[in-house]
């Protein structure tokens, strides 16, 4: 299996080169050059696996350039009760009215993050070792992106990472879990501005290609590939564990806000596996939405862009839609290039001549929730089926509700445990959401962070006083 640029500008390479790029050198994002495909009698010989298992045969599709043993071993290492707080990993919580929650938060940092990431830290120090080099990440996260990697990574031989946050747009929590790491080679920047220009920072720096090329960069972004097909191995798993017979479709049901999980169930359906609807729910910020409804894809400015009570999802350029419209354009780089060369000029691109595709074709529907809708139905599920659930895994539930459908069940992907955001929990049910036994001190820990302003030559400075060479 080898790689490509969504903008055609780059050879094609084997997986563990990928790894440790980040963006593509042309400034697109890496895809495989062809998806693998699943056959029934595949799906059902995998009924039996663990998590880990399912993940090494999963994962094997994409990865054909470590031994399969290795694989195995590294999957083995990420996905097991030593890490995550449940014997199945990731448990089906099932809720009324033919809708299941599929339970992505049992990991260190209690977010569904951590799903990929924690392969992702044993990933980099197998590939770092064979390569005898050294890597710093580079990322920006809205608030659960930044704590999984630096719980992935901290002490991780050879690597180093820099994490850029919005400064003041993360709940007290989020800010908690990522600053109260004390390891050396773990750095938070915490910038004045929103995700979205610390994106911009991360894009910049990496487009630069003397810079990451001298300070070895790489990204555990969504734009990472790695992160990507290792969140597809979840839609598998629970539609396993959702189905009885080889044809049984399902739909999924995804929080989104830069794209990067929804678009591994986007590639588990192209991979054959019987997935109906992949629905989409974004909050106040719903250019995603607006796309999938409409056809033009209009991401909005810092400024334009809201502070809701679903932060993880404040964002107005989602990383990784690229590689959908990759695939919606017949994976045709050309077009993509001048798309991205069109949105950079203009701010906005109309594909609405390809609107009957988008369900049809690729099962996508899309809906969004309120700061009201999100405290109802949080309310409604704690009411109905005594389940706390996040502001952002409400935004899910509220969307999947208006897509349910008789003898297709209904999963919606949690993002992350309550207690990450009390405030609004309180607000909800009129009480703080309980924190888990072992974080309760987390909030009085002492506090490493640099605060800077919103500028690409303080980040670069930065890193080049601190990079591992």
């Amino acid at each position: 299996m080898k790689y490509v640029s969504t903008r055609g500008g780059m050879a094609a390479i084997p997986f563990s080169e990928i790894l440790l790029e980040g963006l593509a050198r042309d400034g697109g994002l890496a895809v495989p050059e062809s998806i693998p495909q699943v056959s029934s009698e595949m799906l059902a010989s995998w009924r039996s696996l663990s998590y880990a298992e399912l993940a090494a045969k999963v994962l094997g599709l994409f990865i054909t350039d470590i031994p399969e043993q290795d694989l195995a071993q590294l999957t083995g290492a990420a996905y097991n009760t030593r890490v995550f707080n449940n014997e199945n990993i990731v448990p089906l919580k099932p809720l009324s009215n033919g809708i299941t929650l599929v339970g992505l938060s049992e990991g260190p940092t209690l977010a569904f993050k951590d799903m990929a990431m924690q392969f992702l830290g044993q990933l980099f120090e197998y590939v770092l070792t064979r390569k005898n080099t050294t890597l710093n990440i580079l990322g920006a996260t809205s608030g659960d992106t930044g704590s999984a990697a630096e719980y992935a990574l901290r002490g991780k031989k050879g690597v180093s990472v820099f994490m850029l946050s919005p400064a003041g747009r993360m709940s007290a929590f989020q800010r908690a879990q990522m600053f109260s790491l004390q390891d050396e080679n773990i750095h938070n920047l915490s910038v004045h501005g929103v995700f979205d220009d610390c994106q911009d920072i991360v894009k910049a720096l990496s487009g630069d290609l003397a810079f990451k090329e001298e300070f070895h960069l790489g990204a555990v972004n969504s734009i990472n590939w790695a992160r990507i097909s290792a969140q597809v191995v979840y839609y598998f798993w629970a539609w396993l564990r959702a189905t009885s017979t080889e044809s049984q479709q399902v739909s999924f049901a995804v929080p989104s806000g830069n794209f990067g999980n929804i678009l591994s169930g986007h590639i588990a359906r192209s991979m054959g596996l019987p997935i109906r609807r992949l629905v989409l729910a974004t909050n106040e910020n719903n250019v995603l939405e607006e796309f999938f409804r409409t056809g033009v894809y209009s991401p909005r400015s810092a400024e334009q862009t809201y502070a809701t009570s679903s932060p993880s999802m404040d964002i107005s350029k989602a990383s990784n839609f690229e590689r959908f419209v990759y695939d919606l354009v017949g994976r045709d780089a050309g077009k993509v290039k001048a798309l991205w060369e069109s949105l950079e000029r203009n701010g906005s691109f109309d594909l609405s001549e390809l609107k009957p595709l988008f369900e049809e074709k690729f099962g996508f529907v899309g809906g969004q929730s309120s700061h009201a809708d999100r405290l109802q139905t949080i309310k409604s599920v704690y009411e109905q089926d005594n389940i706390l659930i996040d502001p952002h895994t409400a935004d899910g539930v509220k969307v999947a509700r208006q897509f349910t459908e008789e003898g297709i069940p209904m999963l919606v992907l949690e993002t992350a445990l309550p207690a990450k955001f009390t405030e609004t929990i309180q607000e909800a049910i009129g009480q703080p959401a309980p924190v888990p036994e072992h974080l309760q001190d987390l909030a009085s820990l002492p506090q490493k962070v640099t605060v800077m302003d919103c500028n690409t030559e303080h980040v670069r400075s930065y890193i080049q006083e601190h990079a591992q060479l």
